[in-house]
């Protein structure tokens, strides 16, 4: 699941060896009734969730239509949407398996919630951008690992299992980016988005979606 690309010793973003930034987004757990919804509706999960990691792939795309300066960047997200884009050939791989029939996606209120929050001006746009799609593939990561140790079928799990340790990896991508694009702040602003996700996720009902 992870990126392909040969060894670099730095922890750039575009390297396979992208440093563990988890710390600086300090997440809350997720509301302990969650889990229990989505196994109770698991059609409903994946069909949520093989819209997420489409919109994972165009938002990692939109970085590159807006920073194509960024050589970083666009070398970063052009590979992490490739592996957003196999995620949903697996996830549709296994809608397939279980007969299920893909759905319209109904959309994402928590998602908006946090793009709302993100700065109009340059460059503290690009920065809050960076830190809400770390925000969201952190909570990904969480919720599908839930999944994976919960699920009964071994081999979903199996899948879910690896999807969440892509997402952590893709989480810390973008903290990578968001820490080179604003050294001295970045920490700060991750941890008010992370505080505003918890009252955002205060307000949200559970119900049987990937957020």
């Amino acid at each position: 699941m992870d990126l392909d690309d040969e060894h670099d010793p730095s922890g750039s973003p575009g390297s396979s060896t992208v440093p563990d930034l988890g710390e600086s987004l300090p997440l809350c757990a997720s509301d302990p009734r969650w889990l229990a919804v989505a196994l109770d509706d698991l059609d409903a999960i994946h069909a949520d969730h093989l819209h997420c990691e489409r919109k994972a792939a165009s938002s990692a795309l939109s970085l590159i239509r807006s920073y194509p300066e960024r050589t970083d960047l666009v070398t970063a997200m052009a590979r992490l949407a490739h592996d957003e884009t196999k995620h949903v050939v697996q996830v549709a791989q296994l809608m397939k398996r279980r007969e299920q029939a893909a759905s319209y996606d109904h959309g994402d209120d928590y998602a908006k919630a946090l793009r709302d929050h993100i700065r109009g001006k340059e460059p503290e746009r690009l920065l809050d951008r960076l830190l809400v799609f770390a925000v969201i593939e952190a909570r990904s990561a969480e919720r599908l690992q839930l999944l994976a140790g919960a699920l009964p079928d071994p081999k979903s799990a199996a899948l879910y299992q690896s999807l969440a340790t892509a997402e952590v990896r893709h989480r810390d991508i973008f903290l990578a980016l968001a820490r080179d694009t604003s050294p001295a702040t970045w920490r700060q602003r991750a941890a008010q988005l992370a505080a505003i996700e918890t009252e955002i996720l205060a307000h949200h009902d559970v119900r049987a979606r990937i957020h």
